[in-house]
Order: C-alpha cells, then structure tokens, then sequence
C-alpha cells in the first residue's frame, strides 16, 4: 500500500513492492504470479481491515455514544494521512475495470449496509448510505480543509436519520 500511496497503482511492479519490503525481487514473485494478483491481493487485505473496522462498530456494546459520531470520528482519522484512503480509492477504481478484483469489495458493501441497518430498515436509505459512505471520502481527499468530525457526523444524520419518535 506504501508504494501505491506514493506512487500509484501504475508504480507497482514486483521490483518496487519487494524494495519497500526490504525483500528479493524473487519473494515477490514466488507469492504473486503477476501485478494484478499481487493489486488484487492488496485490495481485498484493505476491504477486509475496512470492513473489520465497521463490523467492530456496528457489533459495539450501546455505550451511549452515537454509532454516527463514532463513524464520523473513524472517517476524520483514516484521512489523516490521506495516502492510504487515496489508495485504496485507486484499487476501488482498479476493480471498476477489472471484474475479478470486484469480489473484494463486496464484504466492504455488506459492512456499510449492516452499519446502515442499525437506523434503517429502509432498503433504498440503506442503499443510498452505502454509496454515499465512498463518496463523501473521496470529496474529503479533494478538498483543500478535509471536514472535521463533526462535519461528517452533520452528513450521517442526514443519510440516516433518527428512527421517527425516537
């Protein structure tokens, strides 16, 4: 991830991913039989940390803490240095193209929409939270001041309101 944060996903070859590892070229390519096995591999290991991440708030004891303030923290964080989330982004965008990394991302989905369904049973609010999540961090990596916590806390409500009466 260190050499796609740096250099993008177009500077990864088995030459520069066994460098940053401090390995022989050749420990590379004994793992990973070429680039998009080894962007594949890099992709799912973050799809499977990010979902984890989520998973961990939404299975979180009721503290008292809204699960939407502790989600708008996590968000300020992971943009904190941005290079890992611009990343990711760039192996999300991979998989666009590629149909066999997609597979990756669907664990990603399912977290978010289980997040979702903590306020919602609504299929099209929890659809439309799911898709939003992404977006709303990739207009934070474009952004010259990234939003504060309670920025995006603001933008969590409005995708998922308060149940009515509540």
């Amino acid at each position: 991830m260190r050499v796609i944060a740096r250099d993008g996903a177009a500077g990864v070859t088995h030459r520069t991913v066994a460098r940053e590892a401090g390995l022989p070229t050749t420990a590379t390519t004994y793992y990973f039989s070429s680039i998009d096995a080894l962007l594949t591999a890099a992709l799912t290991q973050c799809m499977e940390e990010d979902s984890a991440r989520i998973e961990a708030l939404v299975g979180a004891p009721d503290d008292g803490v809204d699960k939407r303030r502790s989600l708008a923290l996590l968000m300020a964080e992971i943009l904190s240095p941005p290079g890992h989330l611009l990343a990711e982004f760039e192996l999300f965008l991979l998989a666009a193209r590629r149909p066999e990394q997609r597979a990756a991302t669907r664990r990603w989905t399912e977290a978010l929409a289980a997040f979702a369904r903590q306020f919602t049973d609504e299929p099209l609010r929890v659809k439309l939270f799911a898709q939003a999540y992404d977006g709303l961090l990739l207009q934070a990596l474009l952004a010259d001041k990234p939003p504060t916590p309670d920025e995006f806390e603001e933008l969590l409500r409005e995708l998922l309101p308060d149940p009515e009466g509540a």
